[in-house]
């Protein structure tokens, strides 16, 4: 398995979803099989087992044995094409894969098996040539057993999930194993927790976080950054409404597209309304107020604002999949001279905020799928003017770039950042599309320089993407010790005892005045379970105040991530912490 080729990753990974399936056939008759794709670190088979059947964890290993038993004598893949008859009757006793079968046939669809040893699957394809010969023996294995509702919806039966991953070699495997142990110190949902960032509560909702006053305040943070750096691009801001009528929806594409996703609304009148899942069709209508002068382009508008989507139960985790997300998004409305120094300007803004957090960056340009023209907005020839655009970006930024057929949005190609966390995995954040799509459908035009409407174009651009999501990734990118700037607490006054809690009220007013986000622990703790305390909410510095701190008229300072540096005087911590904020802040 190459890591260079992801096509041949997701193969065989998809190969090994083929197999779970045949071994757990095999050791638990009377078992329903329903999907199993490839996922990110490997692959996963939902099954229906009977109701006497109870699976965990700890029969996993003989599943696995089998599995490699069984691989011996994968050595072909054959294909064959039936028709609706032949595949009811093939599977006239698992209720999921006749479910599959009809939306096949509703979307006119082929319908087609994959045969491979003894198993046979309803399946598209995409498999390794020769299982046994690409597959080592030891670089997958059955990682957990989970639930998960049948098409990830509440309202169906749950099953059961098994999971595996696989990688190229026994290395990678336990390269990937020992990344996983750390990531799980790192996991966002429990850091979140111990932080006090976030939290969820059953009252409110699934996937509707609610954010704690320290968790506010790094949210704000960041924007205040994003929109800083685009306040030097000359972008403006603007606000939009929550809900919508159909009627823009329908214009603009989204409503046949992502009706499914949508949150509707039918108010007393009758009328149909939805909860906004993306912000853009409104930003037409901010540019359609007027007619706009060529001299007038390009317009810029920003605008971090919530929008919704109803994402099935099953898909939610943490931040990473909610269905109340705000993006910190903005459109630019310019012509089509203007469309790569406007992509340069927002690939700047990109660059320079993922560098202050020390993320590394690659790009997926993301292409329309031939094969697939049904998925999108537009014309043939319109996709592959975009397209070559934002490859001859990407080559002029010298760009470690790659291409991604059926990326694209449904209205046009985009550029998709990559970004590697600190413990090498990698995450889509920003995004850059072009749209010439969206204009033609609300007729956005500028007056030329002959005095002739001009169709316009539209950029697209998130720098976080989502600040949930963001967020979610910066926390287990950090291990949740923020820089000092982003920090909601910089510094933790700790008295060791009552006599030095005057000293320490002092010094907190002085800080406050300085603009130093700071707490005085105040509490019957002693002062070891203090300090770790301190230490468990990863602040960047705390103070300690002691007898021999005020008779030598300072303090102790320590660092998060220093250690300890010693008395200094109060005015010393203070241009010490002030500077270092001022010199990291954006």
């Amino acid at each position: 398995m190459n890591k260079q080729n992801p096509e041949q990753i997701s193969n065989i990974r998809h190969t090994l979803a083929h197999l779970l399936a045949s071994a757990v056939l095999e050791l638990y008759p009377g078992t329903k099989n329903t999907i199993g794709p490839a996922i990110d670190d490997g692959f996963y088979y939902d099954f229906e087992f009977p109701a006497d059947m109870k699976i965990s964890d700890k029969d996993l290993p003989a599943l696995e044995k089998k599995m490699k038993g069984n691989l011996k004598s994968w050595t072909k893949f054959n294909h064959k094409e039936i028709t609706e008859k032949e595949a009811k009757e093939l599977f006239k006793d698992n209720p999921y894969k006749i479910e599959l079968i009809k939306e096949i046939k509703e979307k006119g669809e082929k319908i087609t098996l994959y045969t491979c040893g003894n198993f046979i699957d309803l399946c598209r394809g995409g498999h390794a040539e020769n299982p046994a010969k690409e597959i080592p023996n030891d670089s997958f294995k059955l990682s957990r057993v989970a639930g998960a509702y049948w098409r990830g919806s509440e309202k169906n039966k749950m099953l059961t999930r098994i999971y595996g991953i696989a990688f190229g070699s026994k290395l990678e495997l336990g390269d990937y194993e020992t990344m996983k142990v750390e990531a799980e110190k790192r996991d966002h949902k429990k850091l979140g927790k111990e932080l006090d960032l976030f939290i969820f509560s059953t009252l409110v909702g699934q996937g509707l976080p609610l954010w704690t006053p320290k968790g506010t305040q790094i949210r704000n943070l960041l924007d205040d950054y994003v929109w800083s750096l685009r306040q030097m691009k000359e972008y403006q801001k603007v606000e939009i409404p929550h809900i919508t009528k159909k009627d823009l929806y329908e214009k603009s594409g989204h409503w046949d597209k992502f009706k499914d996703e949508l949150f509707r609304i039918t108010t007393r009148e009758g009328h149909e309304f939805a909860m906004k899942p993306m912000n853009c069709p409104h930003h037409t209508q901010i540019y359609a107020r007027k007619l706009w002068s060529y001299k007038e382009l390009p317009q810029r508008y920003a605008n971090t604002t919530t929008c919704y989507r109803d994402e099935q139960s099953g898909e939610l985790s943490g931040l990473s999949r909610v269905r109340a997300f705000s993006q910190d998004d903005a459109h630019v409305f310019c012509r089509m001279i203007d469309v790569k120094s406007e992509f340069l300007k927002i690939w700047d803004i990109v660059n320079t905020f993922y560098k202050t957090f020390g993320f590394k960056l690659r790009v997926r340009i993301s292409k329309y799928d031939p094969l697939k023209p049904e998925k999108y907005l537009g014309n043939k020839d319109q996709w592959i003017l975009a397209e070559g655009i934002l490859e001859d970006i990407a080559k002029e930024k010298e760009a470690d770039f790659f291409i991604g057929i059926g990326e694209a949005a449904f209205y046009g190609p985009k550029l998709d950042f990559i970004a590697k966390d600190a413990i090498g995995r990698e995450w889509q954040v920003a995004t850059i599309q072009l749209d010439m799509n969206m204009p033609e459908r609300f007729d956005l035009t500028c007056v030329n320089e002959k005095s002739e409407k001009e169709r316009i174009v539209m950029i697209h651009a998130a720098i976080m993407g989502s600040i949930e999501r963001f967020m979610s990734i910066l926390i287990e990118h950090t291990a949740g010790k923020f820089p000092l700037w982003l920090s909601p607490v910089q510094v933790k006054i700790i008295p060791i005892a009552d006599t030095h809690h005057e000293k320490a009220l002092e010094l907190n007013e002085k800080m406050k005045n300085a603009d130093i986000r700071v707490e005085i622990d105040l509490s019957h703790d002693n002062f070891g379970k203090k300090i770790r305390n301190a230490k468990v909410e990863h602040i960047p510095y705390f103070i300690i105040i002691g007898d021999k701190d005020i008779e030598a008229k300072k303090v102790t300072l320590e660092s998060r991530d220093a250690g300890q540096i010693g008395q200094l005087t109060e005015e010393e911590v203070l241009n010490k912490i002030v500077k270092e904020i001022k010199s990291y802040s954006c």
